[in-house]
Order: structure tokens, then sequence, then C-alpha cells
């Protein structure tokens, strides 16, 4: 099973534990109420994980993006990682990757109708929003779910496929932010970066040791790439990845998990050459040197491919020789539900949405002064719960 794929560092694992009893610690002050989670007059829907690394979420940000988009005013929150300003800031037509962050900045340039905003406070970054753009319907949270001062509507923990959460130990021994009953908050989780042949079995294995609660949700996605894109506008565009099948590809990528890239690309193409960084890699002239040497080493036809996420920070990049820039394209990511889930995933969110949107609210609000007597006519609407206890 994938467990055995799992690094853990275990003569750190009395570190591990005192970690973990300050976050379960942390976690009961929540529970008891000491510390306060804020609940909003509108859809809030957050996507996160309890590990360190990529689980995929800015594919699936934006999937909840296009989801949304014609039906709703749809905003998106983040805390902007990596990011040089401070604050809540909204981006605009000028606003850098280097002002909001990467994966920021990739969300609002593919979704320019897209308000998309940065905060570290995520309740000052909520109540800025809503006074600056009172059409807002829905509010997407990114990488929030440790950030319980918010009440989300709907909380969507991913889980990588390849680092399940139920192998894997806490900090600093393995990768888990918080113990494995953090997920126990989760109203829906999604399996991510799934292979795109996997068995039956392992659906009910995989099910089976989560142990979700039955007001918990699960879904499987898995990875699909788009059409190839240039970083630098100046290049001809492929029209798919088919183009690559006889080439000698460089793979350049700064993210955290590129393992499902790796083995998704290596069969398309004659050779593939992967050059990896850390996640949200800040690329310096010693990198920018390594790339071109690497690539002049590749024997020809050659291309590099990049993600979206890596090329808003390599457009930037002074010093890539001519013929990087010339040969370098960017892979859009979009994901796919599996076992024909999709239709039911979409439902759960519109719905939801629909119930709680502020316009929604307003035309309840007026019925129920209507026909309620003077008693109640101040009360506040109370936000729809997403769970069915």
């Amino acid at each position: 099973m994938e467990g055995d794929f799992i690094k853990v560092n275990r003569w750190l694992l009395p570190l591990s534990w005192l970690y973990g009893l300050v976050v379960s610690f942390r976690n009961a002050l929540f529970e008891m109420g000491i510390l306060k989670s804020r609940a909003f007059d509108l859809p809030i829907i957050s996507v996160g994980n309890i590990t360190v690394g990529g689980t995929g979420k800015t594919p699936h940000v934006e999937y909840l993006i296009r989801l949304l988009q014609d039906r709703f005013q749809v905003a998106v929150l983040s805390r902007g990682y990596k990011r040089k300003s401070r604050g809540f800031l909204i981006a605009d037509d000028s606003t850098t990757a280097r002002d909001i962050g990467d994966e920021p900045f990739q969300m609002k340039k593919k979704y320019p109708k897209t308000t998309v905003a940065v905060d570290k406070n995520r309740v000052n970054g909520i109540d800025q929003l809503t006074k600056d753009n009172p059409d807002i319907d829905v509010i997407l949270l990114d990488d929030a779910y440790q950030h319980r001062y918010v009440k989300p509507g709907i909380n969507i923990l991913l889980v990588d496929y390849h680092r399940l959460i139920i192998y894997d130990k806490l900090l600093p021994a393995g990768r888990m932010r918080e113990p494995l009953n953090g997920k126990n908050r989760a109203d829906i989780v999604i399996v991510t970066k799934c292979p795109q042949e996997l068995k039956p079995m392992e659906y009910r294995v995989i099910t089976k040791a989560l142990d979700l609660y039955p007001y918990q949700q699960l879904f499987f996605t898995t990875l699909k790439y788009g059409k190839l894109q240039p970083v630098f506008n100046d290049v001809k565009v492929p029209k798919n990845t088919q183009e690559l099948a006889s080439m000698n590809v460089l793979l350049l990528s700064g993210i955290a998990s590129p393992r499902q890239l790796i083995e998704d690309l290596t069969p398309l193409v004659s050779h593939l050459e992967p050059l990896t960084f850390a996640d949200h890699h800040d690329f310096r002239p010693k990198d920018v040197e390594l790339i071109n040497e690497t690539f002049a080493t590749l024997p020809s036809p050659k291309r590099i491919v990049t993600t979206e996420k890596d090329a808003a920070r390599i457009v930037t990049l002074k010093g890539l020789s001519k013929d990087v820039k010339k040969n370098i394209y960017s892979l859009p990511v979009h994901i796919n539900f599996m076992l024909d889930q999709e239709d039911k995933f979409n439902e759960n969110i519109i719905g939801y949405v629909r119930k709680n949107s502020r316009n929604s609210i307003l035309v309840k609000r007026k019925d129920d002064n209507k026909s309620q007597d003077s008693n109640h006519s101040g009360d506040r609407p109370r936000t729809i719960s997403f769970r069915n206890n």
C-alpha cells in the first residue's frame, strides 16, 4: 500500500509526541469555546489539509471557482505564502506574484473576474472582503484547515494518495500538522492525486482505513492535464502533450509533491529529466545557471515543462538563456472526480451556496419578518449547517 513510501524519522518521535500535545491542547481550547471560531452570514468553503506539503489545493480551489463563477460572485482568500507584502491585499491587474504569492497570482491570472485577496488573518480578510465587495456571494478559503478562528460552512480536507494520513506521523518525525483525529472536522474528505487505474480493492481499503463518520463524504480525484502554454508569450504553443512524445523533456518543478506529475509525464515523452526544488522555491542566480546548464546538456529535440505555479515566478527571472525561454512551457493541471462522483460533489457545493448566499438570506429574512411576531423580528439569520447529524 502507499503507506510503504512514507518516510518517518522515528528518532524524532518523542518530539512529535510533544508537538501533538501542544496542537491537541489548542484544538481543545476551540472545542471548549475558550478560543472562538467565528461564523459568517455568507457561504464560506475552506479547502486545506493536515499535512505539510502539496495535496493539490490550488487545482481543487480552481475547480470550485469554475463550478461557481457562472452562478455566483466568487472570492478567494489565501494567506499568500511567501509573498513580500503584509496585511490585507486585493489583487488587481498590476499585482505580481511577489505581492500576493504564486498560487493566488495564478488564480487571478486564470480567473480575472474572481476577487482574489490575501491576508494571514482570515477573519480580518473576510471582514475586509465583505466590506469592500458587498456583492460577493461565496468566499473560498485557500489552505485554512488549521485556521480555526473562522468557522466555515463546508470544510474540505484534502489527502494525498501518495502520503495517506493514516500512515503518517506528526511533525517533525512525519509531515502531519495535527493528530489524525483532526480529520473529524471535515465535512468532505478528498483523496487526491490518485492513479487513473486505481483498483476497486484500493478504494475499499482506503475508505475503510480512513474510518470517516456518517456525516462525512469521501471523494477521490485524479489529475488531468490541459494544453501546454508558453511561459514567454512570443513562443509557439504546442497543441497538446502528444507533441512531446518524441522529445527529451526537462521537468522543472518547485512543488511539494511532484511524484504523480513525474509518473504521469514519463510515458508521454521520449525521456524525462526531473529538476526539482522545494515547494514555493525562490529561484536564485545559481538556480538559473543550473537550469540553463541542465537544459543545454539534453539532446534535441527537447522542451522544458514546468507547473503553472512555478511559471508565475520563472517569468520574472533574469539570466535565463534564449534557448530556455524559447522552449519552456507550463502545464495546466485540473482535477477529475473518480467513481462518477462529480455530480454528487457539485450538487452539494451549489446547494450549500444557493441556500446560504446573502441574497437568499435577505429573502428569508423578509419572509420571516412578515410571518413572525415582533418578538422575533430582530433575530439574525443562522447559517445553514452542511452537516445533517
